[in-house]
């Protein structure tokens, strides 16, 4: 199983705070399950490669999803003290 997940953001520094943030999430796993996270200019692009179990490609997608949510609430609190 195999996903693209693309996230577009009003500017480049957002995006690459995003990648940033994540960037954990693409250390090898096992051979079995790879995530890789990159910035394309405005746009944060995940791939995301399982050869195992469909709850654990739903769960990979999951917390990778939960951990961008927690990185923009950060950058948003952070710009607002600023």
């Amino acid at each position: 199983m195999e996903a693209e997940i693309t996230l577009e953001y009003d500017d480049v520094e957002i995006a690459e705070a995003v990648v940033e943030a994540i960037s954990p999430d693409n250390l090898n796993s096992s051979p079995s399950l790879s995530v890789e996270t990159i910035s394309e200019g405005k746009r944060v692009v995940t791939h995301i490669r399982c050869k195992r179990k469909i709850s654990t490609f739903i769960a990979t997608i999951d917390d990778l999803l939960f951990c961008i949510s927690t990185a923009e609430k950060t950058l948003r609190m952070t710009r607002k003290l600023r």
